[in-house]
């Protein structure tokens, strides 16, 4: 691979800055953003032995792309039960999720900083036979020396927006031509990414389909489940999930105006980022509602208005326990939307607000099989909810239909898995 001008400034600014990497770590860590006992794995140096054998090494920046490759791990490890996997992630709560998900033959690390020493430090402990990149996960050392190996490579379910096209272009188009250029496959997960990389690249780029569609319904913890569902009885139960900063204020007006009409309803809220469960309650307090935070280990009683979720690997058990799920990250500019599929899986009626670029192409093919409901507004939603609470025939048509389109998205994984055999390393 021949480096461009803009690569190689890159290589030599992150050889300049790599003494400053320790202060870095240890002012992340402080911010809760780095874990303090495991530094020395962002700086390369492994914490577990490489196991003999085969190893595929994936990659994935946090908590979303790491469960999208959940259903490739658990298809390398059932084809090829003697091969080990190593995944990668840079977040805390990707780490902590995963260890409690990954199967036997796999292990966590948190991905080496981009600097030529700590990837090559990784790559010279893990020797993996194989690197699959998630989505949009295009660090230029990591990939440009895992190139440099001969180490075959794979870019699946790519998602970039046209902003992020366009930002390559301005920088450099040959630096992201020559970057794209080191993997020997690229899925794009959407159609809008495969006609931008095909652009950027000058030659034809697929959209394999989003492997997020193709994901098992989510894990529940059946205990938890049977004493919740007894405790709220025949409740009314709805949830929101994955909110953002800013949206919790506009459902708090939506949790009254359900309250108003139906008396004994109760939310489930979900923030995305459990960590700011504390403002987010005092948001609801504020609002004249009981807030129950589910760390607290009390059952919600009838007084209870709101149960907090204050946890990770939660969601499940929230879709599980709700009739109605609202999907936030999609109330306000500047968001674009989570994974619907992921409530309909487990018989919700799903809405969405207006922002969802992020998963355009499954809500659009959902909103064609009427299977979910896209408010325009905030106003909207207490009226969407309160429908489908007054409506069980037509909840469970929503439901129904949100069920069988997700069903008809597991094709998604087993074409990915087709394009990925051709790399696997042999079994010997």
């Amino acid at each position: 691979m021949k480096k461009t001008p803009l690569l190689k400034s890159y290589s030599a600014a992150t050889r300049m800055v790599a003494p400053a990497l320790p202060l870095w770590l240890n002012i992340r860590a402080k911010k809760g953003k780095e874990d303090p006992a495991r530094l020395n794995e962002r700086k390369g140096i492994a914490s577990q032995p490489r196991a003999s054998g085969k190893v595929v090494w994936l990659h994935a920046a946090s908590v979303g792309e790491s469960q999208m490759l959940m259903p490739v791990i658990l298809r390398i490890l059932s084809e090829h039960p003697n091969f080990h996997i190593v995944v990668t992630t840079g977040t805390v709560t990707s780490a902590t999720l995963l260890a409690e998900q990954l199967p036997k033959n796999a292990v966590h690390q948190y991905a080496p900083a981009d600097h030529p020493k700590a990837v090559n430090a990784f790559l010279d402990h893990w020797k993996p036979n194989l690197a699959l990149f998630a989505e949009s996960e295009l660090w230029p050392n990591m990939i440009m020396h895992t190139n440099a190996r001969n180490i075959p490579m794979a870019l699946i379910n790519a998602r970039m927006s046209s902003a992020s096209i366009e930002r390559w272009a301005r920088r450099g188009k040959n630096s992201g031509k020559t970057l794209l250029a080191c993997f020997d496959l690229i899925l794009a997960a959407d159609t809008a990414t495969a006609n931008g990389l095909t652009w950027l690249m000058g030659r034809d780029i697929e959209a394999a389909g989003n492997l997020k569609d193709a994901a098992p319904a989510l894990p529940v913890d059946k205990a938890a489940l049977k004493k919740l569902k007894s405790a709220l009885g025949r409740r009314p139960v709805w949830c929101a999930a994955s909110t953002h900063k800013g949206e919790e204020k506009l459902i708090a007006k939506t949790v009254c105006e359900v309250k108003a009409k139906k008396p004994k309803s109760l939310l489930i809220l979900a923030p995305r980022h459990p960590e700011r469960a504390a403002e987010v309650k005092d948001i609801y307090v504020k609002a004249g509602l009981n807030v129950l935070r589910r760390s607290s280990n009390r059952m919600p009683t009838d007084a209870t208005d709101v149960y907090l979720v204050d946890r990770i690997g939660k969601m499940g058990l929230v879709y599980s326990l709700s009739k109605i799920a609202f999907v936030g990250g999609s109330l306000l500019d500047g968001l674009t939307g989570h994974n619907p599929l992921e409530p309909a899986r487990l018989d919700c009626a799903v809405i969405t607000g207006p922002h969802i670029s992020s998963f355009a192409d499954t809500y659009m093919s959902m909103l064609a099989f009427d299977g979910v409901d896209r408010v325009l507004s905030p106003d909207e939603l207490a009226p969407s909810v309160l429908k489908y609470m007054q409506d069980v025939k037509a909840r469970n048509a929503k439901t129904q239909a949100a069920l069988k389109y997700a069903k008809s998205r597991d094709a998604v994984l087993d074409y990915v898995w087709a394009s990925l055999a051709p790399l696997m390393p042999n079994k010997d």
